[in-house]
């Protein structure tokens, strides 16, 4: 048991990345430390796919002379980093936007806190 707790010690820190994520999203009231929480949950499932798709001892998938065709099983699958490098930019772009959202309820509203924003956009006229 200790053996498999130590071998995937990589998954229980993306687990604990999740969490942390997860507590920032739904506990927290300031709006950006929602948005905070969001992209430390966002990094997280990122390194999780990375995780999954490397191995020890792997090469890259280009055909080497030395291992031949017949033990592909040593080859990476790129797939799932190519993947990733895509929802990195999406990330990126997901953040923008949301602190731009931000801003712009700061400026409107003058508080970030969600309990006192939607009691302010209740009384608003507009």
């Amino acid at each position: 048991m200790a053996n498999f707790l130590v071998g995937h010690f990589f998954y229980w820190f993306v687990f604990l990345l999740m969490a942390i994520g997860l507590f920032g999203i739904v506990l927290k009231r300031n709006l950006i430390k929602k948005a905070i929480g969001m992209s430390i949950f966002q990094v997280a499932i990122i390194l999780f796919f990375v995780a999954s798709g490397s191995k020890w001892g792997g090469t890259v998938p280009v055909l080497d002379p030395r291992l031949g065709i017949s033990d592909t099983a040593r080859y990476i699958n790129p797939l799932p980093h190519c993947l990733m490098l895509t929802a990195i930019v999406v990330g990126v772009a997901t953040s923008g936007v949301a602190f731009a959202l931000i801003i712009s309820i700061w400026r409107r509203y003058q508080t970030l806190d969600e309990p006192e924003l939607l009691a302010k956009m209740k009384n608003d006229p507009d």
